[in-house]
């Protein structure tokens, strides 16, 4: 067996997935903390239970992949404070983010965690960081098709210019 054949927990972390990880982490406790703040301006029940959903994930994620660099010995990013919850009404009309703005963020940070997930994938080489990785991309993928279905119901979608193939008749 190779020099990394053994148990992966008793293989060490390589630079990139300690870098990737510990930024991972950073971006998701800072989601966390926006996210509790977008929550406060949100005046739409489905997109409240997205948002809630959102941060659940993230909070799952942050637990394993805290767990992770602890047992590795990784010093840990400082994380934001929670954000208190406030009523919709105690937010300025003028200083609201709008629901469709919301959604359209959530959806772009959700996206950007897709990648980020798969470019920790491709660069692990301890199956275990991979597996987490790959779990952490299956939820993010779920609320992702969740996200784009509320947008297309609400009609918040932006779709950008769709190509149309000219006709033979054109």
């Amino acid at each position: 067996m190779g020099i990394l054949g053994g148990n992966p927990k008793e293989e060490p972390m390589h630079y990139g997935e300690v870098f990737g990880t510990w930024t991972f982490l950073m971006s998701s406790q800072s989601l966390v903390a926006g996210y509790q703040t977008l929550y406060n301006h949100t005046g739409d029940g489905d997109l409240k239970k997205i948002i809630k959903e959102a941060i659940d994930d993230c909070q799952d994620a942050i637990t394993k992949v805290e767990a992770l660099l602890k047992e590795n010995g990784v010093g840990l990013p400082p994380a934001p404070p929670e954000r208190p919850e406030a009523q919709l009404d105690d937010v300025p009309v003028g200083a609201r983010f709008q629901d469709k703005e919301i959604a359209a963020m959530v959806a772009k940070d959700n996206a950007a965690g897709l990648v980020a997930c798969s470019k920790i994938m491709g660069e692990s080489i301890r199956e275990d960081i991979a597996t987490m990785f790959g779990e952490i991309h299956t939820k993010k993928a779920t609320l992702g098709a969740k996200i784009l279905r509320l947008n297309k119901e609400k009609g918040w979608l932006i779709a950008p210019p769709l190509h149309q193939q000219p006709s033979e008749n054109d």
